[in-house]
């Protein structure tokens, strides 16, 4: 690291603490609330979001799907400290995740989509 002192902001400085104890309880106060939301709407599940779809899966899946995301985010950048390491660091890390993790993505939907045709149309055995 170039120098020994932590960033104590959060939300690309929109936050700023004194000391690293608070910025910590600062963090884990908003993860905490992510997942409060995340508990309730798995609990609740509001039909609003369950009967609305959006590019073939329902809204509170989204829901789910991008506030996993955000807790990812601030868990590595903040925990992790990844905020702290230099630039050619953080972008091998995030560049090398979002290829793998889209390309677990591609194979799920190509995967899925084979095994709902396979389930809807029967088997199908090749006749040569």
């Amino acid at each position: 690291m170039e120098n020994s002192t932590h960033k104590l902001e959060i939300f690309r400085g929109l936050l700023k603490f004194k000391s690293n104890e608070t910025k910590i309880w600062g963090v884990l106060f908003f993860l905490s609330i992510v997942t409060i939301v995340e508990v309730t709407l798995g609990i609740n599940k509001p039909e609003v979001l369950i009967v609305n779809s959006f590019l073939s899966m329902k809204l509170i899946n989204w829901i789910f799907v991008i506030l996993t995301i955000v807790k990812a985010y601030y868990i590595a950048w903040d925990f992790m400290h990844l905020r702290d390491e230099p630039q050619g660091l953080q972008f091998s890390i995030v560049i090398t995740l979002i290829f793998l993790i889209s390309y677990l993505a591609f194979i799920f939907l190509v995967e899925g989509n084979y095994i709902f045709d396979i389930m809807y149309e029967g088997f199908l055995s090749w006749n040569f």
